[in-house]
């Protein structure tokens, strides 16, 4: 036998019964959502069951924007790598953010009907007409239709999910036979081929290492992405393909494509190395703001100076659903 539940005598009066128990208190749930939760004057989710480390606010969804252009010069002006078909029917993007990667998915590709998921609400509401956001945690059971999707796809979940191998378990079972799952993230630890920067000394690289404790205390741990490909085969997705590209950090490359990839990656980590570091650096490893900020202001200033030559990877994982067998 179960426990039974308790019941909150002081939450409702038998003649407020019907609103209170449905209009109002709907409503207050829908805007604790929308509002969420303020801290150290940054604003996170309050969905989800997941400790989210990234903010959800203005500024981080500006960054989210600024993240998009770099990535499309970063692949060439490819939305995915993964070979979907000219005419998908069904598109995912799991952790849409503010929405900008589906938005260009559904203008590229009308035939399909996009549905962009995350646990906030910080998406525009002029979208085509392709297209719809939802609010969903993509670390609960999803309630999609299973092998429904052609494309599901998933780009920067930082710091959000815990169990990557459920998540991509779920994509597999709710793509179509002969669809394709496609995960993108940068892995932020500090690259210097060249030795123009110390990495033992220099306080950007520890603001990466803190980074990455940050994840091992929350249970997110940044080195997620480097085990997709063995998770992608383990559910039985085919022809996995993995693809890690060097992201520099600045204007120092003389490629010129390279140039404009590290002046966008030099203003997303300006704009957003505390927000990287700010829930995890003052919860998990109980540090101050203060002691963060002296940190990331030396790293700025080291990554600003072109004579330090530093840089990241992004990981990019793709496979395939087997297609179904010919009916005899």
């Amino acid at each position: 036998m179960t426990d039974q539940i308790a019941v909150d005598s002081e939450s409702f009066s038998e003649e407020g019964y019907a609103e209170s128990t449905t209009t109002s208190y709907l409503s207050s749930i829908a805007s604790d959502i929308r509002r969420g939760v303020n801290e150290n004057g940054r604003v996170y989710a309050s969905y989800g069951k997941t400790l989210q480390g990234m903010p959800i606010d203005e500024q981080e969804q500006d960054r989210n924007d600024l993240q998009h252009s770099k990535f499309l010069l970063l692949l060439g002006g490819k939305l995915h790598l993964a070979p979907i078909p000219q005419d998908p029917q069904k598109i995912l993007d799991i952790g849409t953010g503010s929405g900008i990667w589906a938005i260009d998915m559904a203008d590229m590709y009308p035939s399909a009907s996009v549905t962009g998921v995350d646990i906030a609400p910080t998406q525009p509401t002029w979208v085509p007409s392709n297209l719809q956001f939802e609010i969903e945690d993509i670390e609960e059971d999803w309630l999609y239709r299973k092998n429904s999707f052609d494309f599901i796809f998933g780009r920067e979940l930082l710091m959000a999910v815990r169990d990557w191998p459920r998540v991509i378990q779920q994509a597999y079972d709710h793509l179509k036979p002969g669809g394709f799952l496609e995960l993108e993230m940068t892995y932020p630890k500090t690259f210097c081929e060249d030795g123009s920067l110390d990495l033992e000394t220099s306080a950007y690289a520890e603001s990466a290492r803190l980074l990455f404790e940050c994840g091992r205390q929350m249970n997110v741990p940044w080195e997620a992405s480097l085990e997709w490909k063995e998770q992608f085969k383990a559910v039985g997705f085919e022809d996995v393909v993995e693809t890690i590209l060097p992201i520099p950090i600045g204007r120092w490359p003389k490629d010129k494509d390279l140039k404009k990839v590290g002046t966008f990656e030099l203003a997303n980590i300006d704009q957003g190395l505390d927000s990287f570091l700010l829930r995890g650096f003052t919860t998990a490893l109980q540090r101050s703001e203060n002691e963060l900020r002296i940190l990331t202001a030396l790293a700025r200033k080291e990554i600003f100076n072109p004579k330090n030559h530093l840089n990241v990877k992004f990981v990019i994982v793709y496979g395939r659903k087997p297609a179904a067998p010919a009916a005899d």
